[in-house]
């Protein structure tokens, strides 16, 4: 086997809370992220040598910028067995959008090579490798509904929330993760969420409460500084929505829908005024490929 092809999913975040900021500058984050169906593609070829990306998507980077090319890298200086990956990526997910593109991307590569050189890591030893690259890398090698602590990489699994409909917006404007956590106000988070009573309506499939409980402290810096998207969310609930929220520090912002055709109409509405609109659902950690 010399080439493998894996679909690599986005995530939505039904609820962002941040407990804490670190001597470091990390800061301690309590939330419940989610799997969507909303794939890329990532294709990984064997090489003797040396590491290469190509990618449909002119703005990423094709080179030792991308966390693909890092995790290639983090897998070769870890693995007992050495040789080279051509990375083929073709993208779906928006760029810069909080859907963690990059580091579902980055754990797509972690996976492909590890089958690509023998499985020399079970997938502890690929989360500890992942821990170089970002937290939500982590997240991305495990997939499905999961409650993360610490900064984003202690993961506890909770039951999967499949088939839930989900439409996404990303607005035509990019927003940097640290830029969103060096602004961030500990002591005017706004309203913060009720992890634990959202994790005992996942647990009893109690999709009105998650979707009329999902909140995101991040908001509060980036909705603060583009009002667009506290208008978009508006728009989604006005178009049958039971809940909105921003996914991660955004730009995107989704809507959860507990029925398909009110799903489809808000894309169809949503596509006039917007280029990336994307209708989707909810997946289980079994959709996630090991």
């Amino acid at each position: 086997m010399n080439e493998i092809t894996l679909m690599t999913p986005a995530k939505i975040n039904l609820s962002i809370d941040v407990t804490g900021r670190l001597e470091n500058g990390y800061h301690t984050v309590e939330m419940i992220m989610q799997s969507i169906d909303l794939c890329d593609t990532v294709i990984v070829e064997k090489r003797q040598r040396g590491i290469s990306i190509s990618c449909s998507e002119r703005y990423v980077p094709r080179d030792q910028r991308n966390i693909a090319w890092q995790a290639a890298e983090a897998f070769f200086s870890m693995s007992p067995e050495k040789g080279g990956a051509h990375i083929t990526l073709q993208k779906r997910i928006p760029v810069a959008a909080g859907l963690a593109g990059g580091s579902t991307n980055a754990a797509g590569v972690l996976k492909a090579l590890n089958m690509l050189y023998g499985k020399p890591f079970n997938i502890a030893g690929l989360i500890q490798i992942s821990r170089k690259l970002g937290a939500d890398v982590a997240f991305c090698l495990r997939g499905g509904t999961q409650l993360a602590r610490g900064i984003g990489d202690d993961l506890t699994p909770l039951p999967d929330l499949k088939g839930v409909y989900v439409v996404l917006v990303k607005p035509p404007f990019p927003v940097s993760t640290p830029w969103v956590y060096k602004n961030l106000k500990l002591d005017d988070l706004g309203e913060r969420p009720d992890t634990e009573g959202i994790m005992s309506a996942i647990e009893a499939r109690n999709i009105g409460f998650i979707a009329s409980h999902m909140r995101n402290v991040l908001e509060s810096v980036t909705v603060k500084a583009h009002p667009e998207l506290s208008d978009l969310m508006n728009k989604l609930l006005e178009y049958g929505a039971i809940g909105s929220r921003m996914s991660g520090s955004g730009p995107t912002v989704f809507g959860l829908f507990d029925d398909l055709e009110r799903a489809s109409f808000a894309k169809k509405e949503l596509l006039k005024d917007y280029q990336q609109v994307f209708l989707s659902e909810t997946i289980g950690r079994g959709d996630v490929v090991w």
